[in-house]
């Protein structure tokens, strides 16, 4: 039986490095040290620590001699700075050094948001600075209340733009963002049992839906502030306001929601259109499946559906849609570590393919990658490093072009049946794939050109974090046991093996080299063999899998 209890006794380094990859963007060896050891309560809930963002506000080192700068606090409109493709790039790069620099849980709860409210940053989602704003507030409810958050993203200024909700007004409805809510973000469509009819809700409902929503703008110098969070968001004018009541349909008990005339109170209106979605366990359980296909697997039977799905549903709604208390249950379960069957055929670990984004992230965190730092030296970080190599050359190239997925649906690995994850290893996505350790080992951008600024010492990540460096099998099988989520066996061991030691030398060879190498610290022999041994075990089927 599939199970929520808690995992009992402590985390061995098998299923800490399950956790810490599934949880976080930040995967080092340190970190291991410190959750091997710890129950699994103990691990999640450390996890759970909201940590302030190591930089403040992105930095637009462009134009040189005269840089936009911290732009997304300037006085100036937002709209009125040139180079907006490159500043919602930035504001990427911003959020990713953040998130490679917290060991906790938020940002990959953040992107999950993404996911859930989905607005592509160069799909008409407006200025670089909106854009930043609607990071700033996956950020801020990552911890905290889904509810919440799918009543404040109506109002966010980029979502206003990017869904057309902004052109929507009482004579002249839009529904694009009436639809894509209760289609995408929150209650989903069921199986259609009828001619515009989805079980979960109907054409009239979102014709009403979209009645409710009139009349939301964008601010476009942002000067309206949220008192909740403290971040621009749009206003209502309630002129173009739809004032009739709105009555849905048996889907949802035929509830009407009493219109309402002033600024002030067509947000209670909003409130009370909120509230009728998530009184619905449909909605409830369509997030605990997203959270579930997230952090677990993309697929699951009937047993998980009902000894799973349902039960974190229901939780979500005792503690009413406050996200961390199922986080913490899922990833402290039993179920969670598959610690609550001896099916070999139905593993959870390794069972996921990493997104572009997880690859990125793990090797730029284990093999502590010297990039430059962005408060130090903006142009090679954002410009040279992060928009030139990492955004525009790396995240396409193996298909995930960076919070701008192709559609409102979202990156087809969180929703597209049946592949799932699997749309992340093609053979379109390989090349941007295989050489993003080329690139960072060479210094070289091997996807496309130039320097990028960063690279990977693989000779100081050895001595630092190997014990048994001079033994050629141990240390592959402890590198092994660092990057891939199993260990691998003697004939794997041995096929990395030949990168270190030439085929008829007997093992001796390396650790002779190995010992000359600490000896005189001339690294050029031990260099060339372990890029290659690093080379191929990055680009090896194991460390596609988390």
């Amino acid at each position: 039986m599939a199970s929520l209890n808690p995992l009992g006794g402590n985390l061995d380094l098998r299923k800490a490095k399950h956790l810490l990859r599934r949880a976080t963007f930040n995967y080092t060896k340190q970190q291991l040290d410190v959750f091997t050891g710890m129950t699994a309560i103990q691990a999640v809930d450390s996890l759970t620590n909201d940590i302030p963002n190591a930089l403040f506000e992105p930095y637009d080192p462009l134009p040189e001699g005269s840089s936009d700068g911290f732009w997304t606090s300037a006085v100036t409109l937002p709209g009125d700075f040139e180079g907006q493709n490159r500043k919602r790039a930035i504001v990427t790069g911003w959020w990713w050094y953040n998130a490679m620099n917290q060991t906790n849980i938020k940002h990959k709860l953040s992107f999950f948001l993404h996911t859930c409210f989905t607005v592509a940053k160069d799909a008409g989602a407006g200025a670089a600075t909106y854009y930043y704003d609607y990071l700033k507030l996956l950020d801020f409810y990552a911890l905290g209340n889904i509810k919440t958050l799918a009543k404040k993203i109506t109002l966010d200024n980029s979502m206003l733009l990017y869904l057309d909700n902004t052109r929507n007004n009482k004579n002249n409805p839009n529904e694009n963002y009436a639809r894509e809510y209760l289609e995408l973000f929150t209650i989903l469509k069921g199986e259609q049992i009828g001619s515009e009819n989805y079980t979960n809700y109907t054409e009239e409902d979102i014709q009403e839906a979209a009645k409710v929503f009139s009349g939301f703008k964008y601010e476009e110098n942002r000067s309206i502030i949220d008192p909740d969070t403290g971040l621009p968001m749009g206003f209502v004018n309630f002129e173009q306001h739809n004032t009739d009541n709105k009555t849905f349909s048996t889907a949802f008990n035929n509830q009407t929601i009493v219109g309402r005339e002033l600024p002030t109170t067509i947000l209670d209106e909003l409130d009370d259109f909120v509230e009728m979605i998530f009184t619905q366990q449909e909605t409830a359980k369509a997030y605990c499946r997203k959270l579930y296909r997230y952090f677990v697997k993309s697929k699951w039977d009937d047993e998980v559906e009902t000894d799973i799905i349902t039960p974190l549903a229901d939780l979500l709604i005792a503690n009413d849609f406050e996200i961390i208390p199922v986080v913490r249950t899922l990833l402290s379960s039993q179920h969670f570590y598959d610690a609550d069957d001896t099916d070999a055929t139905n593993e959870t670990i390794g069972s996921i393919i990493k997104s572009p984004l997880q690859l990125l992230s793990e090797i730029c965190s284990v093999f502590n990658v010297t990039i430059p730092d962005p408060t130090i030296d903006p142009l090679d970080y954002y410009n040279n490093f992060f928009v030139k190599f990492i955004h525009n050359d790396y995240f396409v190239t193996s298909g995930m072009d960076f919070f701008n997925p192709i559609d409102v649906a979202g990156y087809h690995a969180y929703f597209q049946e049946p592949d799932f994850d699997r749309y992340w290893f093609s053979s379109n996505t390989i090349i941007g794939r295989y050489r993003i350790i080329e690139s960072l080992i060479q210094a070289v951008n091997t996807i496309g050109s130039g320097e990028i600024y960063a690279t990977i010492d693989t000779v100081l990540f050895v001595r630092n974090n190997i014990i048994n460096a001079e033994d050629p099998n141990l240390l592959i099988s402890e590198m092994a046991d660092l990057l891939y989520p199993e260990s691998i066996d003697t004939d794997r061991i041995n096929y990395f093996k030949k990168f270190l030691v030439d085929e008829g030398f007997p093992d001796y060879y390396w650790n002779g080299v190995w010992l000359q190498y600490l000896n005189d610290n001339d690294n050029f022999t031990v260099k060339t063999r372990i890029d290659a041994l690093v080379i191929a075990m990055i680009n090896a089927a194991e460390f596609q899998l988390m």
